[in-house]
């Protein structure tokens, strides 16, 4: 990957908009790409319980910080 505003980062910046953790994945940035996947995961989980519906707040706000990571990344 070239840089922020590269071909690959909008690509990886895609990829996450779809699945949290997959452009970092796509980047070949494994740790990153499980963090994100499972921090994501387990807000909008807890979301869904109705308990705690208050989570979606944070896994969407994870959701985001993923997306721009990806599209913001240097190599």
């Amino acid at each position: 990957m070239s840089g922020q505003g590269s071909g690959g980062n909008v690509i990886a910046a895609i990829c996450n908009f779809f699945i949290p953790g997959l452009g970092q994945l796509v980047q070949g940035r494994i740790l990153a790409a499980i963090i994100f996947f499972v921090l994501v995961s387990v807000n909008y989980s807890l979301a869904a319980t109705g308990i705690l519906f208050f989570m979606a707040i944070f896994g969407f706000i994870f959701h985001v910080w993923a997306i721009v990571d990806a599209a913001r990344y240097k190599g």
